[in-house]
């Protein structure tokens, strides 16, 4: 991997316009170069880019009236908003930090619209940017903030740590090299190897030649490793569609096709005009009629918790795998990160396509070298440019990214040396923040479970009195979030 620290004598580009956007941006200060962001920008957007496609899918479900939000509409609001608010984290927040749908709250909103017939689309998307403006007042008044600077440093690192091996995971599901195991097998391993225990497909041999390419150039310290490895991975992935015809993971008919590619089957498709008549189609208050004011209230508290820590915990590990941490643990312009990260809920709730946050795949791009907000601005552009461009997005599947998750999830994960195993006041949070996130395929989870033990832990020590007074709220909080069920329950909602 590259060094994070300038070289001895490093001086700004001559040019006075390059010049001056080195200092802004802080390229040369933070040991980077514009090769290297413009890199990290393109990896960064390959890694992600697979959100357009996702997102349409995941929010196709119709309400209880039958309304759908429909796949070509949020689609493009999806490029739309994350081109915009990765553009503004990079030129506003200047960090190396992609934004697009949040995947956990798209799938919460996707659930709940579906399990309640009386909730509409944007109603349910009306709640999101209550959420998000709720997270940005929390930010304006010093609040999240001041949990951020709340956190021990060791749980900071478990976060990263946890993140890591979280990335690791969705590229190993993603590529088919790790399957979820059906129910009807009647065991209780939820996931396997490959198909029934074997390695099958050859969306799977992409990946593991993706993988192995990117390896290779890591440990001969190509530069641009992770990025030629997407580029290998995908003119491969093409080669074997146009010769195989492979198809998706599922037919026509709806049946499983194991050895199809995950999602995105790599071919051009056709060329149509962005439709963004989604932007502005919601109802903020209308859940509190349809549901209830209590039901609607339970709502946003989840929307907001999950959004609140998952970005968080997003927000500390790629600045450690950065190297932008300063030596007190704090992380320049986090204000500014925090308000961008606010403002991309109530985007994605004003837009119909949910919550907008940091995306952890931004890894990729600072595993190419990207430490500066220049890299999230040539990832805003290919967003926006995506709106237009989405056959040349189909043309990239899962398995071709997925080594990329793989490789930078190795990354983060070596820095759990830095935790202290030998207070076990640290340690047992730590272990239980890291192995909770890939566990329960959520950040949010891993954070609430490590929280909360510290908490406990630190007063069965008789060491309350060390314990931040705002690790406590927010670990009474994440006992609510843990037992919202029975909560609901109680109250009959």
């Amino acid at each position: 991997m590259e060094n994070r620290t300038a070289p001895a004598g490093t001086t700004p580009p001559s040019n006075t316009t390059l010049g001056a956007v080195d200092r802004y941006f802080k390229i040369t200060e933070r040991g980077s170069n514009y090769s290297r962001e413009i890199r990290g920008g393109l990896a960064t957007f390959f890694a992600m880019s697979y959100i357009v496609v996702l997102n349409p899918l995941i929010l196709s479900g119709a309400d209880g009236s039958g309304q759908v939000l429909g796949l070509g509409r949020v689609a493009a609001a999806t490029a739309l908003v994350a081109g915009i608010m990765t553009i503004l984290m990079g030129a506003w927040g200047k960090h190396p930090f992609a934004m697009a749908t949040a995947l956990g709250v798209n799938a919460f909103c996707a659930i709940t619209v579906a399990t309640n017939p009386e909730l509409s689309w944007q109603s349910m998307m009306g709640l999101v940017l209550l959420a998000g403006v709720t997270m940005f007042v929390l930010v304006l008044t010093g609040f999240r903030t001041a949990v951020f600077n709340a956190v021990p440093a060791s749980l900071k690192t478990a976060i990263v740590v946890g993140i890591g091996m979280f990335i690791s995971l969705i590229g190993f599901v993603n590529s088919g090299f790790v399957r979820r195991l059906p129910d009807a097998a009647g065991t209780t391993v939820p996931v396997g190897l490959g198909h029934g225990g074997e390695l099958t497909g050859w969306p799977t041999l992409v990946f593991i030649v993706g993988l192995l390419a990117t390896i290779a150039l890591m440990v001969r310290k190509v530069k641009g490793a992770i990025l030629i490895g997407i580029v290998i991975a995908t003119v491969l992935a093409n080669i074997l569609e146009a010769v195989f015809k492979i198809g998706p993971s599922f037919n026509a008919d709806g049946t499983p096709n194991p050895e199809g590619w995950s999602l995105v089957v790599p071919q051009l498709q056709g060329w149509s005009l962005p439709d963004l008549s989604l932007i502005g189609n919601v109802d903020v208050f209308g859940a509190f009629g349809q549901i209830g004011v209590t039901a609607a209230a339970l709502l946003a508290f989840v929307i907001l918790l999950s959004v609140f820590f998952d970005a968080m915990g997003t927000i500390v590990g790629l600045s450690n795998e950065a190297g932008t941490v300063d030596k007190d643990g704090n992380i320049p312009n986090v204000d500014r990160v925090l308000m961008v990260d606010a403002l991309g809920a109530v985007a994605g709730g004003g837009s119909g396509i949910s919550s907008n946050q940091v995306f952890v795949e931004s890894g990729a791009g600072i595993g190419e070298g990207a430490r500066t907000g220049l890299a999230s601005i040539v990832t805003g552009v290919l967003f926006l440019l995506a709106m237009f461009l989405t056959p040349l997005i189909n043309l990239v599947p899962f398995e071709a990214v997925a080594p990329a998750l793989v490789t930078v999830g190795f990354l983060m994960i070596s820095q759990v040396t830095r935790i202290d195993w030998n207070d076990v006041g640290i340690a047992i949070p730590a272990f239980l923040t890291f192995v909770m996130m890939p566990f329960t395929y959520s950040i949010a989870n891993g954070i609430g479970a490590g929280f909360i033990a510290y908490v406990f832990i630190r007063a069965v020590q008789g060491r309350a009195k060390e314990v931040h007074p705002l690790m406590w709220v927010v670990a009474a909080a994440f006992v609510l979030f843990f037992g919202i069920g029975v909560i609901e329950n109680a109250l009959q909602v």
